[in-house]
């Protein structure tokens, strides 16, 4: 089932890329890059949606809801991920972990064992 939702999400994920980079600005022309073909609105002239941007917005919905899928159906765990987190062992400090380090360098080498001859 997440091969099957893995595959979906790619699938998706390419429609949307292809979607985006095939669409045209609102103001596409040469005027608008010199910031002409605006109007009175906030957002610029609004007409009825392309195909290419109610593709994209399907798109995008989809790339939404399949990353929710595969993140809930990823690595289920058994409650929460910081339960009992601490419990176990204290911390150590940096303190500690040098402590630790140069009792190790204290110790006598392990002598190897010898060949028989």
């Amino acid at each position: 089932m997440n091969a099957l939702f893995s595959i979906l999400h790619v699938v998706v994920c390419l429609v949307l890329i292809a979607a985006v980079l095939l669409q045209s600005g609102k103001a596409a022309d040469l005027a608008g890059a010199f910031g002409g073909g605006g109007s009175a609105t906030a957002f610029g002239p609004r007409g009825s949606a392309s195909l290419m941007a109610r593709i994209t917005t399907v798109s995008a919905i989809l790339f939404m809801v399949t990353s929710l899928i595969l993140w809930l159906t990823s690595a289920p765990s058994k409650g929460s991920r910081m339960s009992g987190a601490g419990e176990d062992k204290p911390a150590v400090t940096d303190t500690q972990a040098a402590e630790g380090r140069a009792s190790d360098a204290e110790k006598p080498p392990v002598k190897p064992p010898e060949q028989p001859k």
